[in-house]
């Protein structure tokens, strides 16, 4: 028997990898007709079926399973035998994509890579925590900074700020002459937060459960920049980052200061690809720039 086709093989790994044929076919830059086909193939030379179609949806049989293990596997080995032909060479070219779950953290660090490797190309997207880490889960990025990463034997992470969320009120608001507030005063507030997924609104919930605070009305607001206006207008407390915050003449901060709101920002990125020139340059660049951040 000849041996398994490289190009039927990595057809079934991208589509198990993104979850869906639309999308893998995105990454391999091929028609998802043409995508479809060369999984087919591979399931009908070897008399087996790797997904189960689910209306709109797909699903790993057990063998896909299996099979995908051996390619997470393979196609990490041969990213690292590309970075041996590599390593030799200067990064001057190449490609890194960041996901972030907000900004402040991460443009310095990219400011501080840029200088030092101009030639490779910056992409950053941004997302809830949630999302970022989906993205990075599904190679959609290479790298992600985000706040308080739960432990996965997948990720390599490194810590590197810690944060804290704070409360902050309009200029009109009775708490304008104070700097700070017991956690216990926003019960019965009306409270803006980010959307469920964002890590902001998770340390906010856990501690408000545990302290049994219960806010009049949670104003859930899909980004910081919303979050922000709705305070300004005058619709609630809004909760934040400290680093976040940045300088705005119609808000002012208030501390919370009998409990503990504090976060790690962690940079993380698959272990399989801890070892890619370009991944490896990021964390060697924020190991250097941390103690600034």
């Amino acid at each position: 028997m000849t041996s398994i086709n490289h190009a039927h093989l990595r057809a079934f790994h991208a589509v198990a990898a993104e979850g869906g044929f639309s999308r893998a076919a995105g990454v391999l830059n091929v028609s998802q007709p043409t995508l479809s086909g060369q999984v087919r193939a591979l399931e009908e030379r070897y008399g087996v079926k790797l997904f189960e179609r689910r209306g709109r949806g797909i699903e790993l049989t057990g063998i896909g399973r299996a099979l995908f293990d051996v390619t997470r596997r393979l196609f990490a080995q041969e990213a690292a035998a590309e970075q041996v032909l590599i390593s030799a060479r200067e990064l001057t070219s190449g490609q890194l994509r960041v996901g972030a779950d907000a900004p402040y953290h991460v443009i310095p660090i990219l400011a501080a890579y840029n200088r030092r490797y101009p030639g490779v190309h910056l992409s950053l997207t941004f997302g809830n925590s949630e999302r970022v880490l989906d993205d990075l889960l599904r190679r959609r990025c290479d790298v992600a900074v985000l706040a308080d990463l739960e432990p996965d034997p997948r990720l390599h992470a490194v810590p590197f700020r810690r944060d804290r969320l704070i409360a902050f009120v309009e200029r009109g608001h009775p708490w304008v002459t104070r700097r700070s507030i017991r956690f216990a005063e926003l019960a019965g507030q009306k409270v803006v937060l980010r959307e469920v997924g964002s890590r902001t609104r998770a340390i906010f919930e856990r501690a408000a459960a545990e302290a049994a605070i219960h806010p009049a009305q949670i104003l859930e607001i899909g980004s910081r920049e919303g979050v922000r206006e709705a305070v300004a207008a005058g619709l609630g407390i809004g909760i934040v980052f400290e680093s976040e915050f940045g300088h705005d003449t119609r808000l002012h901060r208030l501390r919370v200061r009998d409990i503990d709101l504090k976060a790690v920002e962690v940079a993380a990125c698959l272990n399989e690809r801890r070892a890619l020139r370009a991944v490896r340059a990021f964390f060697t660049v924020l190991a250097q720039i941390a103690p600034a951040l």
